[in-house]
């Protein structure tokens, strides 16, 4: 385990990553080296972490997993954020059912911290943020913005890299709890092609999988690896009916749909992604790269139901005594007033004389909505992105002998949202029922310049990077057809504004909000003794919104003998809000002690917001400490490391903020139009302080069983989260219980994989401890109570008929293990069965065949 510097040598010849780290892609001259079997090394060989050579993951003197490929593969989600969930304990995903857009990109947990505080590389290069805002991201992530994971494919990697230790210092903002690398493969030959069919145990969510993956070479010095993925996914629905829409179908409205509300998977069509990875020898040293994606897919989800007996500002402004009629005339008092706490508003003599007279009318009257409505929230997610640069070694000048890394990148996602099965009432019957609503569009530019060389020093030898980086982010709100956000003619009477469930952006909202940073960063790294690694990072960021930071890191390992090494960490950090959390605009619909109530998502500069506290956004800073150790003896692989994360000002969504009848006049002068029509305002914070603490373990044992190859493998995550202090205007209670206790305390995987010369398999339990369940973003006492712990079997079985072919078959949650059930008085009260924010699939148990051919 002791240094070799002259490994170190080569591996920085090999090239830098743009992001001031080492790209996995250079890895294989190394490999070769170290080993005749270059597949076997690749899931030792990691390089985040440290600028260094890359280095077995024992060495490293901060926990990093390695997940290959083909191992992300086994598993009976296509998605790549449930694949890690698989492999990675410390990282969480949660279903999104009926969460806005969350529904479309779901946000993600390392270490119990939000998705945005992951940094996320692709061969090494900082990777664009989605354009999606999670508004319902189950506490933890409320209002986090971080990139599109899901939109990497398992067949055009070669390997994961998971760094879990804070590294904002070496990479920058984003790295408070984390960095995640996915490393696209760089063959220049071969390649496969596989067919994969699933379905839940249930009936429903059937998909369809085609990928494949081509090596080609680029000239006689290079490769261009070429994957794609189409995929399918019909929805699910895990519901009952509504007992209010029961009630209302029983007295006899026959248009109420049965369930009125569903709690599922949205449906995904058309889901294609192509992933490109070039390579090419210059010459004298130096070498050219360039990758990047396009990624596209339509996605349709749902949304609550709307009862046309009660739901404000659509069918009734009191609670649902009466119904909210309409006059032509603008003179309401002219119509009759209609009783609307009846079994059935339609049979009413009051409702039938408003029907007759042709300068009254209510929403029941629009064809198709007389039994309410469930909207459908939809959109089209496109996500493209394209790195490339340049790398080697400077022959002459003041920099001769230095290896160097210069490269730009740009990346975009943009959401085209869409609404259907809804209505603008403010238009009264001439409201159309469909509606585009706007878009978000996330554009990032990246450019960097790396500098990595081996100097001696007081005869030691160092390692001595240091870099520049230039970024653009900008985040644009696109503004929706017309009708989707126009104040219509029945507004003063009443009738909510908008498409309702998601209001259309409006031009007042439409708009680009740019930001640009400069960094630099030096950084250190050298074994003092044969035995003790020492390193250290400095880093500089300069932000044109709110400042500068500088932050530091400091790593070390001492190797006790041949078995057994003892590493730790200390440093700062830092995740700069994001342009998205500082400007965006949106309408949100938001279950409180189970009543539906429309809130207005505002910047926090906004007058509205500014008006009820809100201000503008400064950064979180984080402090972090780990220590852990490594044991490697014979066939057993061992680690265990602590972590201690503090976070102060952290940025979340406050609660919502009641909009007060006494505040309407004051709300006016200030420029709010029709506050009378909002029921509450939320916004983006510097909420509170977290302290984060647990503990990693992984364990791997390799033996010869049954006349095959045995690998056992543990993995174990405690990881605990207290809120230290919070705003209690902004932050409620029951959202900092979500925060303490959202995710499990404990998580744990063990896995059997065996292996013969014609069949391969592997099971692997699932362990997830108790955790706080909250029915949809409700952090009341009525929908929510701690959950049960619960343990899921995976299982596959690959059958190789020869080199070429091989067909799998396989499960995830093997006996179907239910998910928590909803607690007594509210079990099935809004038509759910299941609290959908638990860790696994409440859709229950899913199983796959596929077919792979390679070549």
């Amino acid at each position: 385990m002791k240094k070799n510097f002259s490994k170190l040598s080569m591996g920085i010849k090999m090239g830098l990553s743009a992001t001031a780290a080492l790209s996995l892609t250079m890895t294989s001259s190394l490999m070769a080296q170290e080993s005749a079997d270059a597949n076997a090394d690749v899931e030792k060989i990691a390089v985040v972490g440290s600028r260094g050579a890359p280095r077995s993951v024992g060495d490293s003197p901060v926990p990093i997993d390695i997940i290959g490929g083909d191992e992300l593969s086994k598993n009976a989600s296509t998605d790549m954020l449930d694949m890690l969930v698989a492999a990675v304990p410390s990282f969480n995903v949660r279903a999104q059912p009926i969460s806005d857009a969350a529904s479309l990109i779901r946000p993600v947990n390392l270490r119990g911290l939000s998705s945005d505080s992951t940094l996320i590389l692709l061969n090494g290069k900082r990777r664009h943020r989605a354009s999606v805002i999670a508004f319902q991201g189950g506490g933890v992530n409320d209002g986090a913005q971080g990139p599109d994971i899901s939109v990497i494919p398992s067949v055009a990697l070669k390997q994961v890299e998971v760094l879990r230790d804070g590294a904002a210092a070496q990479y920058g903002s984003d790295a408070i709890a984390g960095v995640m690398n996915f490393v696209l493969k760089d063959d220049s030959e071969g390649g496969s092609f596989s067919i994969r069919q699933g379905g839940y145990y249930e009936g429903d969510g059937d998909s369809t999988v085609i990928d494949g993956n081509i090596g080609l070479p680029f000239t006689t010095e290079g490769f261009a690896n070429f994957s794609f993925q189409y995929k399918t996914a019909d929805a699910t629905s895990r519901s009952v009916q509504r007992p209010d829409a029961q009630a209302i179908f029983e007295a006899g409205n026959t248009e109420i749909q049965n369930p009125a509300q569903i709690w599922g998977n949205p449906e995904i069509d058309d889901d294609i992604t192509i992933f490109g990875n070039i390579g090419l020898d210059l010459g004298d040293d130096k070498e050219f790269y360039l990758f990047g994606n396009y990624s596209e897919r339509d996605v349709t989800g749902g949304f609550y139901y709307r009862n046309p007996h009660n739901r404000g500002n659509v069918y009734s402004n009191d609670g649902g005594e009466t119904l909210l009629v309409g006059a032509v005339n603008g003179d309401q008092s002219s119509c009759a007033v209609v009783p609307a706490n009846v079994p059935n508003v339609l049979n009413t003599q009051e409702y039938l004389d408003m029907v007759a007279d042709p300068n009254c009318f209510s929403m029941n009257m629009v064809p198709g909505f007389a039994g309410g409505y469930t909207p459908q929230f939809g959109g089209n997610i496109t996500d493209t992105s394209l790195t490339m640069g340049t790398k080697g070694e400077i022959k002459s000048g003041f920099l001769a002998d230095w290896y160097f890394d210069l490269s730009g990148s740009v990346g975009r996602s943009e959401s085209k949202f869409n609404l259907k099965n809804t209505l603008n009432p403010s238009l009264g019957l001439d409201t159309p029922t469909e509606f585009e609503t706007g878009s978000y569009i996330q554009l990032e530019k990246t450019f960097n310049f790396d500098l990595v060389k081996q100097l001696e020093m007081g005869g030691k030898d160092v390692n001595f990077a240091s870099g520049l980086e230039w970024r653009e982010e900008s985040f644009e709100i696109v503004a929706g057809e017309q009708a989707s956000w126009e104040a219509g003619e029945y507004a003063d009477q009443g009738f909510n504004i908008g498409s309702h469930g998601f209001k259309g952006f409006g031009p007042e909202s439409a708009g680009v909000n740019t930001r640009r940073n400069v960094g630099a960063y030096l950084d250190v790294e050298s074994y003092l003794t044969d035995d003790f690694l020492l390193g250290a990072a400095l880093r500089y960021e300069d932000f044109s919104s709110f400042g500068d930071t500088l932050d530091y890191k400091l790593t070390v390992q001492y190797v006790v003998n041949e078995t057994v090494s003892l590493r730790g960490s200390h440093s700062t950090g830092f995740r700069a809000p994001t342009v998205g959390q500082a400007n965006v605009v949106n309408t949100q619909t938001s279950i409180v002690n189970g009543d539906l109530i429309q809130t207005f998502i505002a910047p926090p500069t906004d007058p509205l917001s500014s008006f009820y506290g809100g201000k503008e956004l400064n950064p979180e800073e984080s402090t972090s400490f780990a220590f852990g150790a490594v044991i490697e003896t014979g066939d057993v692989f061992f680690t265990i490391d602590y972590y201690n994360i503090e976070v102060t000002d952290r940025i979340a969504q406050s609660s919502q903020i009641t909009v007060l009848e006494e505040d309407y006049e004051e709300l006016r002068s200030l420029g709010v139009q029709n506050p009378e029509l909002i029921s509450a305002v939320t916004y983006y914070a510097n909420d509170f302080d977290t302290t984060t603490q647990g503990i990693d373990l992984v364990a791997n044992y390799s033996l010869n069983l049954f006349d095959g190859d045995t690998t056992l493998s543990l993995a174990y995550n405690w990881n605990e989260t207290s809120v230290d202090s919070f705003n209690p205007e902004t932050t409620d209670e029951g959202k900092v219980r979500r925060l303490e206790r959202g995710m499990p305390d404990h998580r744990g995987t063990f896995t059997v994989s065996q292996s013969w010369e014609d069949v391969s398999m592997f099971i692997r339990a699932n362990y997830f401890g108790e955790y706080y369940a909250t029915h949809a973003d409700d952090t009341s006492d009525w929908g929510s109570e701690i959950a049960d712990s619960a343990v899921t079997v995976d299982i596959e079985v690959s059958y190789y008929i020869n080199d070429s072919f091989t067909i799998s078959a396989g499960a995830n949650n093997l006996f179907d293990q239910e998910a928590q059930k909803l607690k007594d008085g509210t079990l099935g009260e809004l038509g759910a069965i299941y609290y959908e924010s638990g860790p696994f699939d409440y859709n229950g148990g899913y199983y796959y065949v596929q077919g792979k051919y390679s070549f």
